[in-house]
């Protein structure tokens, strides 16, 4: 009987040795695997994230959120932003999208570091030279002189542009009228006063100009004048060029314009500039452009109009031109 009750004792002794050793192995392991997978957690979220703040277009959204998760790649992965967010983290940068969401996004918190997409020069500008390096944008409106150049390829032969201005934004073509003699443009901006001025000024400017440069002042150019200006400039057999893509399906004869893909991949440079360095770039235009054409107005105006890529690499290679004999 002894020998049996030794036995039995043995085995016991030796089933519990077994069972802490696998009791011990699988904690071994799953120690293993946890401290294994901290450092690779915390490499995809620290440093990593971008938030996003929506416009009022939801399809917008969601198109430019795809197309940054696209540009970025595996490098950055795009949180929605919800208010509160702000106040609680002042180095993860944030991308907006309109002048509304820069303007709520800043107004919560002034040291959060945002890039501004789809918004122009004027309004992202002072905002970037006051918080120079953590507030940066990707400008979307057509720069003027992108938009006179265009106009002089679809018309060889002007030499004069005329252009429409408020009193409070005469300031912003400035610039651009020093520009054009280089490129043997002359301009001259006509100051409308009130509305009811707005129809007797553009007929000065289109006795004037050969063609109408229209820049995005929505005092002027919006949805209940752009009818009457059009009108009145075909009737004097007149085009005008711009303020946008979006108008010249209403009647303007071209425009260029940036297609999202390229702000986007702009804006994955900024992201990784700024996650080097902790500072965005300046506020810049991307450097690939389209032009939108109005055919069946240039029809009606009898004016042949240039293959759309060789009015792009037209104009492309004058303004590079000029940048680089101003450098010299």
């Amino acid at each position: 009987m002894k020998p049996t009750h030794n036995t039995k004792v043995g085995r016991t002794k030796s089933g519990h040795a077994s069972r802490r050793t696998v009791v011990s192995a699988v904690l071994f392991l799953l120690g293993v695997l946890f401290l294994s997978f901290q450092p690779v957690h915390a490499q995809s979220t620290s440093g990593s994230e971008v938030y996003l703040a929506g416009s009022e277009n939801s399809a917008l959204n969601r198109r430019m959120r795809s197309l940054l998760q696209e540009a970025m790649g595996s490098t950055a992965t795009i949180r929605s932003l919800s208010s509160g967010q702000t106040s609680q983290d002042n180095t993860t940068p944030i991308i907006t999208l309109g002048p509304k969401a820069f303007t709520r996004v800043r107004q919560e918190n002034r040291h959060v570091p945002i890039l501004a997409l789809l918004v122009d020069q004027s309004f992202i500008d002072g905002y970037a030279e006051r918080s120079e390096g953590s507030v940066s944008g990707i400008l979307y409106n057509p720069p003027l002189i992108r938009q006179a150049v265009a106009g002089q390829e679809i018309l060889p032969h002007a030499t004069r542009v005329a252009m429409l201005a408020r009193p409070e934004t005469i300031e912003l073509y400035e610039p651009l009228v020093d520009k054009l003699p280089t490129y043997g443009l002359q301009a001259r901006v006509f100051v409308v006063s009130s509305d009811d001025d707005l129809i007797p000024t553009l007929i000065h400017a289109l006795n004037y100009g050969d063609f109408i440069l229209a820049a995005p002042d929505s005092g002027i150019y919006n949805p209940r004048t752009i009818k009457h200006i059009l009108l009145t400039a075909y009737r004097r057999n007149r085009i005008v060029i711009g303020p946008s893509q979006a108008y010249v399906k209403a009647g303007s004869l071209a425009s260029t314009y940036t297609p999202l893909t390229e702000i986007a991949k702009l804006a994955a440079e900024y992201i990784e500039q700024y996650r080097l360095d902790g500072q965005f770039p300046p506020p810049a235009y991307p450097n690939v452009f389209r032009i939108e054409l109005n055919g069946q107005v240039a029809r009606s105006l009898n004016i042949p109009l240039p293959d759309r890529e060789e009015i792009v690499e037209s104009v492309s290679e004058r303004l590079a031109g000029s940048k680089e004999a101003s450098d010299d």
